[in-house]
Order: C-alpha cells, then sequence, then structure tokens
C-alpha cells in the first residue's frame, strides 16, 4: 500500500475547497504500515463548524434521508429475492396440476430440488462479497445480479424433467447468494454499527412479507391463469414473478446510489457529514496497519472469536427449522383444505412474525442490549 503523507489540518479560512475535507479520509485507508490514523486529525470544515446540537438535529435528518432513498428498494429487492427462491414450494399446490405432478417427479425428487438451491448458494456468498469490495460498485452489481436470477426464475417455467428442474434450481441458489450479504456491505457503507443493527433486521423482515405475500399471488395466478394459452398455473407464477424481479432490478439500475461520497441527493454538507460520522463510528480504536488489512487476517480473528461459533451454531438450527418453509403450503393442506384456500393461509403466519420481528429489533435498538433479543426468540420458538 502506498505511503501517505501526515493530514494536514484544514482551515476553513485559507480558502480551500470543502472537498478537501472528505479527500483527507480516503488518505486515511492509504496508511502505511508503521502509520496508525492521527489522533488530531480534525472533521471536515463544514461539519467541523457545526454546533452539537445542530450537528445532531442535521444528523437525524440525513438519516431519515438515507432510509427513505435506500431502505424501500432493496427491501423490494430482497423481498423478490426470497419471493424467488421459495415460489417452488407455492407451485407445487398452484393449479389443477402442480409443479410436481406436471414433472412427474417423487417426493424425494422434490425435496432434492428444493435443497439443491442451498448448494450454490454456500458457493457464492463469500466469493461474491469478495468481488464486490474490490469492484466498489454496488448501485450496478446488485441490480444485474437481480436480473440475472430473475431471468433464470423466469426460465425456471420452461423445465420439463427433474434434471432440469434441479439444474436451474442450483444456478438460481448461486446467484441469489451475491444479493443478501452484498446489501448489507452496502448499507454499511452508509450506516453506522449502531444505526446498521435495526436497518438489517427491517431488510430481513423482506423474507417475511415474501412469505406472507407468497400464497397470496399464487392463490390469484391458479384462480385466474391456470390453463391460459396452455400453460398450468405454477408455470405462469415462475413466468409472472420472474419478470417482475427483473422488471424492479431495471429500475434500480438508476435509483440505488455507490456511496455517500458520491451522491447527488445529497447536498455537499450532507455528503461530509455521512462520510465523516463513518469514519468516526470505526474509532481509532479499531484500526490495523495496512499489513493486517487482509482477508487471510480477518478470517484468522473470525475463527478465534467464540461469539462467531455460538451464533453459527445457532444459525444453522434456525435456517434448518425454517426449511419447513419449503412445504408450508403443502403441511396446511394435509389439514383438509383445497389448493386455494392452503395457499392463503399461507399468510397470517408471516404477517405475525413479520410484526414481531420489527417490534424486537425496534426494541433492541432503543435499549441497545442484543443477547437477550437473540435469545429469549429463540428459547420461545
Amino acid at each position: 500500500m502506498s505511503a501517505m503523507a501526515p493530514i494536514e489540518q484544514i482551515d476553513p479560512s485559507d480558502g480551500k475547497d470543502a472537498h478537501a475535507g472528505i479527500d483527507q479520509l480516503d488518505d486515511v485507508e492509504n496508511c502505511p504500515a508503521d502509520l496508525k490514523p492521527d489522533r488530531t486529525m480534525q472533521a471536515p470544515p463544514m461539519v467541523r463548524d457545526m454546533t452539537a446540537e445542530e450537528r445532531k438535529r442535521k444528523e437525524r435528518i440525513l438519516v431519515r434521508k438515507i432510509d427513505f432513498r435506500l431502505l424501500p428498494p432493496v427491501i423490494i429487492m430482497y423481498i423478490m429475492n426470497y419471493l424467488d427462491r421459495n415460489n417452488i414450494a407455492t407451485a407445487r399446490l398452484s393449479g389443477e396440476e402442480g409443479l410436481q405432478e406436471g414433472l412427474n417427479m417423487t417426493d424425494q425428487q422434490y425435496e432434492t430440488c428444493v435443497s439443491i438451491l442451498f448448494v450454490g448458494y454456500i458457493l457464492m456468498q463469500v466469493p461474491s462479497n469478495l468481488f464486490l469490495n474490490k469492484v466498489g460498485k454496488p448501485a450496478l452489481y446488485l441490480p444485474a445480479v437481480m436480473v440475472i436470477w430473475g431471468a433464470i426464475s423466469t426460465a425456471t417455467a420452461g423445465a420439463q424433467n427433474f434434471g432440469g428442474m434441479v439444474a436451474i434450481r442450483f444456478f438460481l441458489g448461486f446467484i441469489e447468494a451475491a444479493y443478501f450479504p452484498g446489501c448489507l456491505y452496502f448499507l454499511s457503507c452508509w450506516y453506522t454499527r449502531k444505526e446498521l443493527a435495526f436497518r438489517s433486521a427491517i431488510l430481513y423482515s423482506g423474507s417475511l412479507i415474501s412469505g406472507a405475500f407468497a400464497g397470496l399471488i399464487a392463490a390469484g395466478i391458479t384462480d385466474g391463469m391456470d390453463g391460459k394459452l396452455g400453460l398450468p398455473a405454477w408455470r405462469w407464477l415462475f413466468i409472472i414473478e420472474g419478470a417482475i424481479t427483473v422488471a424492479i432490478a431495471g429500475i434500480a439500475f438508476f435509483i440505488l446510489p455507490n456511496f455517500p461520497r458520491t451522491t447527488g441527493w445529497l447536498s455537499e454538507e450532507e455528503r461530509q457529514l455521512a462520510v465523516w460520522r463513518l469514519q468516526e463510528d470505526i474509532g481509532i480504536d479499531d484500526w490495523t496497519t495496512s499489513e493486517e488489512q487482509s482477508f487471510w487476517h480477518g478470517f484468522s480473528l473470525a475463527i478465534k472469536d467464540i461469539k462467531v461459533w455460538v451464533l453459527m451454531i445457532m444459525l444453522l438450527g434456525i435456517v434448518s427449522s425454517a426449511s419447513v418453509t419449503n412445504f408450508f403450503p403443502s403441511v396446511v393442506q394435509t389439514l383438509g383444505y383445497g389448493r386455494i384456500n392452503s395457499l392463503l393461509l399461507t399468510a397470517p403466519p408471516y404477517i405475525l412474525a413479520m410484526i414481531t420481528a420489527f417490534l424486537n429489533a425496534l426494541h433492541a435498538d432503543k435499549s441497545g442490549e442484543r443477547f437477550l433479543h437473540i435469545t429469549l426468540p429463540l428459547l420461545v420458538a
């Protein structure tokens, strides 16, 4: 990494462009191995001239503005990510002849189609985020992968046998894996660590929203599209939902920003404040030398941290129990309901889960407590 000149103190009266304050932050990223960030480094001029009360007020307005511009598109994209992943469950009951009957699959083959997606998902998650971190263009990368998985989801309608369905599901998982970790990386470039916890919970609620609407959409397609143009309802389900995904991705290309520094809908003062508050959140104590800033150093820290292993085991249990979502409509049907009613009855549990998750995350954010907010819901479940 190239050497860095000492960070100069910027005097707002010396006539320098206000951008100098932000550009100064770039120098910190290029810190040489034997030099840590200067503890005397000052905020950019526009931020430094604010009173504490004024900064608090402007930062609150800034965060609200970021919430309004960032959260709706990324949540909608995640809804489609989860919807396209799990629509195989509703396709199983869509129409007079569902997916399993239409492709003459056994129960074991259907279960293989469900699980193969996660093989591709596991293979792509880490490499995708490493690539995104390298290219540094989330506003381009996230919509691009969405277009691809939307096209793959649409292509599912053309599957003619078990082998074709397995191949499609594998590649769907491979591409979809890029979104959720990539989105968390994207949000971390805009929010402080304290703010990110609640926003991540809101993002994850998109999976619950998709679960609530999946059955409703499938019921509507089953009722109105089954047999249209000679296609069964389950094929229409993949066509319609995949097309919606591609359309949303096309819009996302134009509305997603990259980073605060380059965002046009922020004023110069807001850009400086957005960058500086993240710089403050990193903190001097969190900085490492350039020799330590590597993938393997981070990997080593992760595997040595007992909390990572505990959370991994907890997540393993959550994911295993959550696999019921792929069979939920079929389970409801065993209670004696018809196909359409079974699809409709899958919505209420997800709506309740969404409300519970939101309230739990909101209280955790307000209180600053994390342990009980993670463990108590798991114990109740």
